[in-house]
């Protein structure tokens, strides 16, 4: 019985791990990646067996020799009683721990091996990089593919000979090769010869080690830059060299020593190699660099710093940056946007990251439906015109969705619809100027094709659905509702091929143990058609299909033709290449949105390249990678060992190539370099005398995060016409702990569109890095000055406490930095919300900085003539609002509540602008009359708050009106 109970458990267990990995099959195979499952699976097995083989193999023939050339006849003595007793209790079981121990200790090393799978397939798919380091003329693909390599080799082998030896020393001394006498240790000349092989071995490998530690020292992070300094060159290189000559040459000694049997020669060169060791090895480096490098420490090391700086840029593709010296004035002069138009007219109102709740409150229709806490930025080409554009999903709502099995995994199952406003257009009201939206989806980005709305795969899809039926059944998944409005709903059936069949009853077994779900073994639901979606979020999907990419934390969704698609950046990473500084990816990618998004791993790297870019079908969950970085040797080795799996970034769409974006991490990364690397002459690196920040954000609630980069389009100085850019500012150098000088010093600009309007053509712009270069003695204000000067300006702090009266609360926008009329220009949207449970901001105001000036107004068009002497030239996309009422609702009102409170608050902020101007005229009749107005519009104000308020506890969030750009139903939250 128990025998029989031992074998059904091992079947089980067996069962139940074959359905795991027969799962993975069928998933990268319905994928078409089924090469990269079994590649890096038979790579894992391969380094486990050959780990295994070896280490088991050394500690079984260190056991085995010890044993069989055991003394046959020892000297009697109360120790070998001992040891005789000890024999005679092993003995039962001596033959199995002679296998057990060797298997045992070969697992562990198997299992520690497989993780090295990566650097093997590298090392036997290296590229060159056709470039050599500076000390040592090796080729980079040296360092990052062979050194880690060898390097892991070496080591194990040495744990190899450690583990070996240490068996072998026990068993001879257990079996009386090697015991205490009266006299001293007594060795046999079997144990001697033994011990003396393991010794040799390790000093052969150990010299190999310290050849090796050589190139070590051009990753070494020890001294003040990364690299092989001064005394790395001078005293540590030269004495590894020796020292791993010195350990062959008493590697010879102790083999010479176990022939002849005197130990003399080898215990003396051991103790020299020790000795050698702790002085050549750190006693000589410390004077050197204490009495040599320390007094003269720039002269000696200008050399090494240059090389720091020279191949940290490399590593990172900074080399190419421009800098561009930009003597920035803080003069508003009348009409200086004038030459800046193709900025302006696409400067971005409409803040990603606070008008989700709009969305939406707008847009959702559903409980079912959500939208993400932070959208993207994109671009379209609307009309002949590049817009910037807010976009997002909407994605399903797995907490609206009713509980049970059947609504969880088989009736809901997938979100509808792109929706995308303009990004520098609100409506007069201060809503989403919406430019695909409503259900069924209408708008300019599908108008005139065909187009396929379900989102099955997304960054909220269930853990898994259970879709498809043989043509002809009555489908059954909730689709959408039928229109925005209505309370019916429609279905329909997933006719993709989107996930691994499940239609027969072995394949609903392996997925009811995959799940533990004993419903996909006995729902009626599933047929033979049926497929089950899982894995499902864009960034897993492409991990799992490229695991040799560390993958962008944001994907992002664009329409291409006609289909829904996620985009996804990958990146080839090391931390291997030559004098580059290292980042911690978490660390240098942190930012106050990061909250919101999928943070990248807590690893050490000193190299990154965007060698792919990635698609997933947001229908279908199908995944393209395509070689974006074609001449990334990284990537070139990987597609050797993945030759099926890459396409070239040639046989990309026009209309994909449009939407492809310079990646937001990458360039994180990059911006955290380039506040130290813009500086090229090693004197002024040294002195880091021009060293910058990244600012904190002014608009998070904690000082300490860093502002994230944003999307804009922009032309920068230099540039023939605005393009799609990724940008930051920069401040003085903030050490740890300090505080800010809130200067602007630098601005970055990535341009990020690839697009040229041609299938597979790249824009040869593309990613090109401009860096202008600010005046240290002009304070020009950084983002956290202008900031200040919005908070305490009177004016605009009186309208901000008028807009705050009745509970409504003020969300300060994104702060947008732009190198615009020859000086720097901060623009800010500020939105409303009220305190009414179905209630979104709004944008009401607009804040803008140039030098010492701010405009306040409620269009960005006003706001700009304010501080531009009544005409800044600009072109703006919200011109059209400029005196605009928000149109009346449907219920024949005159107007309502939310364009009474804008109205007022426009005619306070007037009264206090009048106000002002009267007192300093000294004309006090004006001035008491502007008070009166200011009263009567703060009353104004007030009622038209309370009104809203009352309103919104009326709000149906779940069926606005179906045109979202239409009048506001009475009851809807503003």
């Amino acid at each position: 019985m128990i025998a029989t109970l031992i074998v059904v458990a091992v079947l089980v267990i067996g069962f139940v791990y074959f359905s795991q990995v027969y799962a993975n099959v069928l998933w990268y195979n319905q994928l078409g990646y089924l090469e990269v499952f079994v590649k890096e699976n038979l790579t894992r097995i391969s380094m486990f067996l050959a780990a295994f083989l070896v280490m088991a193999a050394g500690v079984f023939a260190s056991i085995r020799v010890a044993y069989t050339s055991r003394p046959i006849y020892a000297p009697d003595s109360a120790l070998q009683d001992n040891l005789n007793r000890y024999q005679a209790q092993l003995e039962p079981v001596r033959k199995l721990l002679m296998i057990g121990i060797p298997v045992l200790v070969g697992g562990f090393a198997g299992t520690a091996a497989m993780s090295m799978w990566q650097q093997a397939l590298l090392f036997f798919n290296r590229r060159d990089f056709g470039q050599t380091d500076p000390q040592f003329n090796m080729d980079f693909s040296f360092y990052l593919n062979t050194l880690p390599f060898i390097g892991f080799l070496v080591g194990f082998l040495i744990s190899v000979v450690v583990i070996a030896g240490i068996a072998g020393l026990l068993t001879h001394y257990l079996y009386g090769g090697i015991r205490l006498e009266e006299k001293g240790v007594f060795v046999s000349r079997p144990a001697r010869l033994h011990l003396a092989i393991i010794a040799a071995a390790f000093l052969i490998l150990q010299g190999i080690n310290f050849w090796l530690d050589r190139y070590d020292t051009l990753l070494s992070t020890s001294g003040t830059w990364t690299g092989a300094l001064y005394t790395d060159v001078e005293a540590v290189i030269p004495t590894k060299a020796i020292l791993a000559v010195a350990s062959v040459i008493v590697a010879v000694l102790f083999i010479l020593s176990a022939v002849i049997g005197r130990w003399r020669l080898p215990i003396i060169g051991t103790a020299m190699l020790i000795i050698t060791a702790i002085v050549a090895g750190g006693v000589y480096p410390w004077i050197v660099q204490r009495y040599q490098v320390q007094p003269s420490e720039l002269s000696l090391e200008r050399e090494y710093i240059q090389r720091n700086i020279d191949l940290t840029r490399e590593a990172y593709g900074l080399t190419d940056t421009e800098v561009i010296p930009y003597d920035a004035t803080v003069n508003a002069n009348a009409g200086a946007l004038a030459q800046d138009a193709g900025t302006t007219a696409n400067i971005r109102l409409l803040d990603p990251n606070v008008v989700s709740d709009a969305f939406g409150q707008l847009q959702q229709f559903r409980q079912y439906y959500q939208f993400p806490q932070t959208l993207n930025v994109d671009r379209y080409e609307i009309d002949g015109e590049v817009q910037d554009t807010v976009i997002a999903v909407r994605e399903l709502n797995v907490g609206g969705v009713p509980t049970g099995w059947v609504n969880e995994h088989i009736l809901y199952t997938h979100g509808y619809g792109v929706v995308a406003a303009r990004g520098s257009t609100v409506g007069p009201d201060g809503k989403p100027s919406f430019m695909e939206s409503g259900i069924p989806s209408t708008g300019v980005l599908t108008d005139g094709g065909a187009y396929e709305p379900r989102i099955y795969f997304g960054e909220n899809s269930p853990a898994y659905s259970v879709v498809g039926a043989p043509e002809g059944t009555a489908p059954v998944e909730i689709d959408r509702p039928q229109t925005g409005n209505s309370e019916e709903e429609s279905q329909t059936t997933f006719s993709g091929d989107g996930g691994p069949s499940v239609g027969n009853l072995f394949n609903q077994l392996v997925y009811a143990i995959k799940f533990q779900s004993t419903e996909l073994l006995l729902a009626d639901a599933i047929n033979e058609e049926s497929q089950i979606l899982y894995d499902r979020d864009p960034r897993e999907r492409v991990e799992k299909v490229a695991p040799y990419l560390t993958v962008d934390s944001n994907a992002y969704p664009a329409v291409i033709d006609g289909r829904v698609k996620w985009i996804v950046d990958g990146y080839t990473t090391s931390k291997y290449f030559p004098y580059s500084t290292q980042q911690e990816l978490q660390d240098a990618t942190t930012d106050s949105l990061t909250p919101g998004a999928a943070a990248l791993p807590q690893e050490q790297v000193n190299y990154i390249r965007n060698a792919v870019k990635a698609t997933v079908d947001a229908y279908d969950g199908s995944v393209e990678l395509y070689a974006w970085d074609d001449e990334d040797p990284l990537l070139q080795s990987w597609q050797s060992v993945f030759p099926s799996t890459l396409k070239k970034y040639s046989d990309m769409s026009a209309e994909l190539m449009a939407h492809v974006r310079y990646p937001e991490d990458q360039f994180k990364v990059q911006r955290e370099l380039l506040g130290k690397y813009h500086v090229t002459d090693p004197d002024s690196f040294y002195q880091n005398d021009d060293a910058w920040s990244v600012p904190a954000d002014p608009t998070g609630g904690n000082g300490n995060i860093k502002q994230p980069p944003y999307y804009l389009s922009l032309q920068m100085p230099g540039q023939d016409e605005a393009t799609f850019s990724l940008t930051t500012p920069f401040i003085p150098f903030v050490s740890e702990g300090g505080d800010p000088r809130n200067v602007l010093y630098g601005f970055l600009s990535a341009e990020a569109d690839a697009g040229t309007g041609e299938p597979g053509v790249r824009s040869e712009d593309y990613g090109k890095l401009r860096l202008l270069a600010l005046p240290t003695d002009t304070a020009v204000p950084g983002p956290g000055q202008a900031q200040n000067t919005f908070n305490s300006d009177p004016t605009v702090s009186n309208a901000l406490n008028l807009l705050r009266q009745g509970a409504s609360e003020v969300i300060n926008g994104n702060l947008l930095t732009l190198p615009v009329g020859d000086g720097i220009l901060y623009v800010q949207p500020v939105y409303v919300q009220s305190s009414g449970e179905a209630s979104y901001p709004t944008l009401q105001r607009v804040l803008v900085n140039f030098g010492e000036k701010v405009g306040f107004a409620p269009t960005l068009d006003e706001a700009l003539n304010q501080i531009f002497g009544g005409d800044s030239g600009a072109a703006t996309g919200d011109a059209g609002n400029v005196g605009a009422t928000p149109p009346a609702p449907e219920d024949g009102a005159d107007v309502t509540a939310q364009s009474e409170l804008a109205t007022a608050l426009s005619d306070a902020g007037q009264a206090i602008q009048d106000g002002q101007a009267a007192l300093g005229s000294g004309d006090f009749a004006a001035y008491g009359e502007a008070q009166t107005r200011l009263q009567d519009a703060i009353a104004r104000a007030t009622a038209a708050q309370e009104r809203m308020e009352g309103d919104a506890g009326g709000d149906d969030a779940e069926a606005p009106a179906d045109d979202a750009t239409a009048p506001a139903e009475d009851g809807e939250g503003s």
